[in-house]
């Protein structure tokens, strides 16, 4: 009895091993039909999420119910690293993801750098051009990964529960930032102290004080709830902000030169779709948060962005200070 009872346990572990493989193989098929797993880490209230849905409805579409996109938000597949190394490995087929791919290539940390950009126009004029083409190139080539498109998330901003108003207001302020060098590089040049910390613990990291700030578009601080714990948006405008529509490179190949034509369709709709949500709505999400007891500063900004790029050239220079000069000269 206690032999048969081994070989069970035994022969259960085995069959947990396959299945847990098959569950491993995030293109797995139901009946003809190929199923993609998305991931982001916001909530489904954000409009991250609406132009995920999006897409997900044109690639079903576009294939006519052949191949099928889950989407995953609020962390479920790990935060922005989790899901950029599930890529990489072909468990996540699909991430929003932006500055930590700079973990992974150098390139793209330079565009996060805070007032590299002064406008919308400036921003479109190099991501959607050649330098932004080679960056996700480049990308592609150090990680596997592929930039599908960009999508405008709008200028970040930073929360707090003081008014920040001049350069002298940051001044030793535990702001939280994404495990992105260049930003940590730039606000601590500022005079700033920040914090890197997953999304998924900030809301809790404020409400806490083990940060006093953070900063992210309007329509992202929105849909995390922030204003509940934060009592002023300052309108810095920092960083004209992207975020990636991405996908494993392991899943594209695997995939036919038909269907990889609607995956690209479907993401070049679902990006003019989320563009334009985040041009129409931005306003309106800010009066909404300002309704809910958010009071909104005006700074200086261009005192901010003259103190922040005292330190590109130095940052620029540990990265591909070729490729920021052609950045900037591609603003001229």
């Amino acid at each position: 009895m206690k032999r048969t009872s081994t070989k069970l346990i035994a022969l259960l572990i085995i069959i947990g091993f396959v299945m847990a493989g098959c569950s491993d193989d995030s293109s797995s098929k139901e009946g003809d039909a190929v199923t993609l797993k998305l991931g982001h880490i916001q909530s489904e209230n954000d409009l991250w999420h609406d132009g995920a849905v999006k897409f997900k409805e044109e690639v079903e579409r576009l294939s006519e119910g052949n191949m099928k996109v889950e989407i995953y938000p609020n962390s479920t597949l790990g935060g922005d690293r989790d899901m950029a190394e599930g890529m990489q490995i072909g468990t996540v087929d699909f991430a929003l993801v932006a500055g930590v791919l700079g973990n992974f290539e150098d390139s793209i940390q330079l565009l996060e750098l805070p007032y590299l950009f002064s406008s919308q126009e400036e921003y479109n004029k190099v991501i959607h051009g050649e330098v932004g083409q080679e960056i996700a190139n480049r990308v592609l080539e150090a990680s596997d990964i592929r930039i599908l498109n960009w999508w405008d998330r709008g200028p970040r901003h930073i929360t707090a529960n003081k008014p920040i108003e001049t350069v002298a207001d940051i001044k030793g302020l535990k702001m939280r930032i994404p495990e992105i060098k260049a930003m940590e590089h730039t606000w601590q040049a500022m005079g700033a102290s920040p914090t890197t910390m997953a999304w998924n613990e900030v809301y809790t990291g404020l409400e806490q004080n083990v940060i006093e700030a953070q900063e992210n578009p309007i329509p992202f601080i929105f849909g995390g709830r922030i204003h509940e714990v934060q009592d002023y948006l300052s309108l810095t405008a920092h960083k004209y902000e992207y975020v990636t529509l991405a996908m494993s490179d392991m899943t594209w190949s695997k995939l036919s030169a038909e269907q990889q034509e609607i995956i690209q369709e479907a993401a070049d709709i679902a990006t003019e779709y989320e563009n334009q949500l985040v041009s129409e709505q931005t306003d309106e999400i800010l009066e909404t948060m300002k309704s809910e007891g958010l009071e909104v500063i005006e700074p200086d900004v261009e005192a901010f962005a003259e103190e922040a790029r005292k330190s590109h050239s130095e940052f620029a220079e540990t990265i591909d200070i070729d490729l920021y000069n052609r950045i900037v000269e591609a603003l001229k």
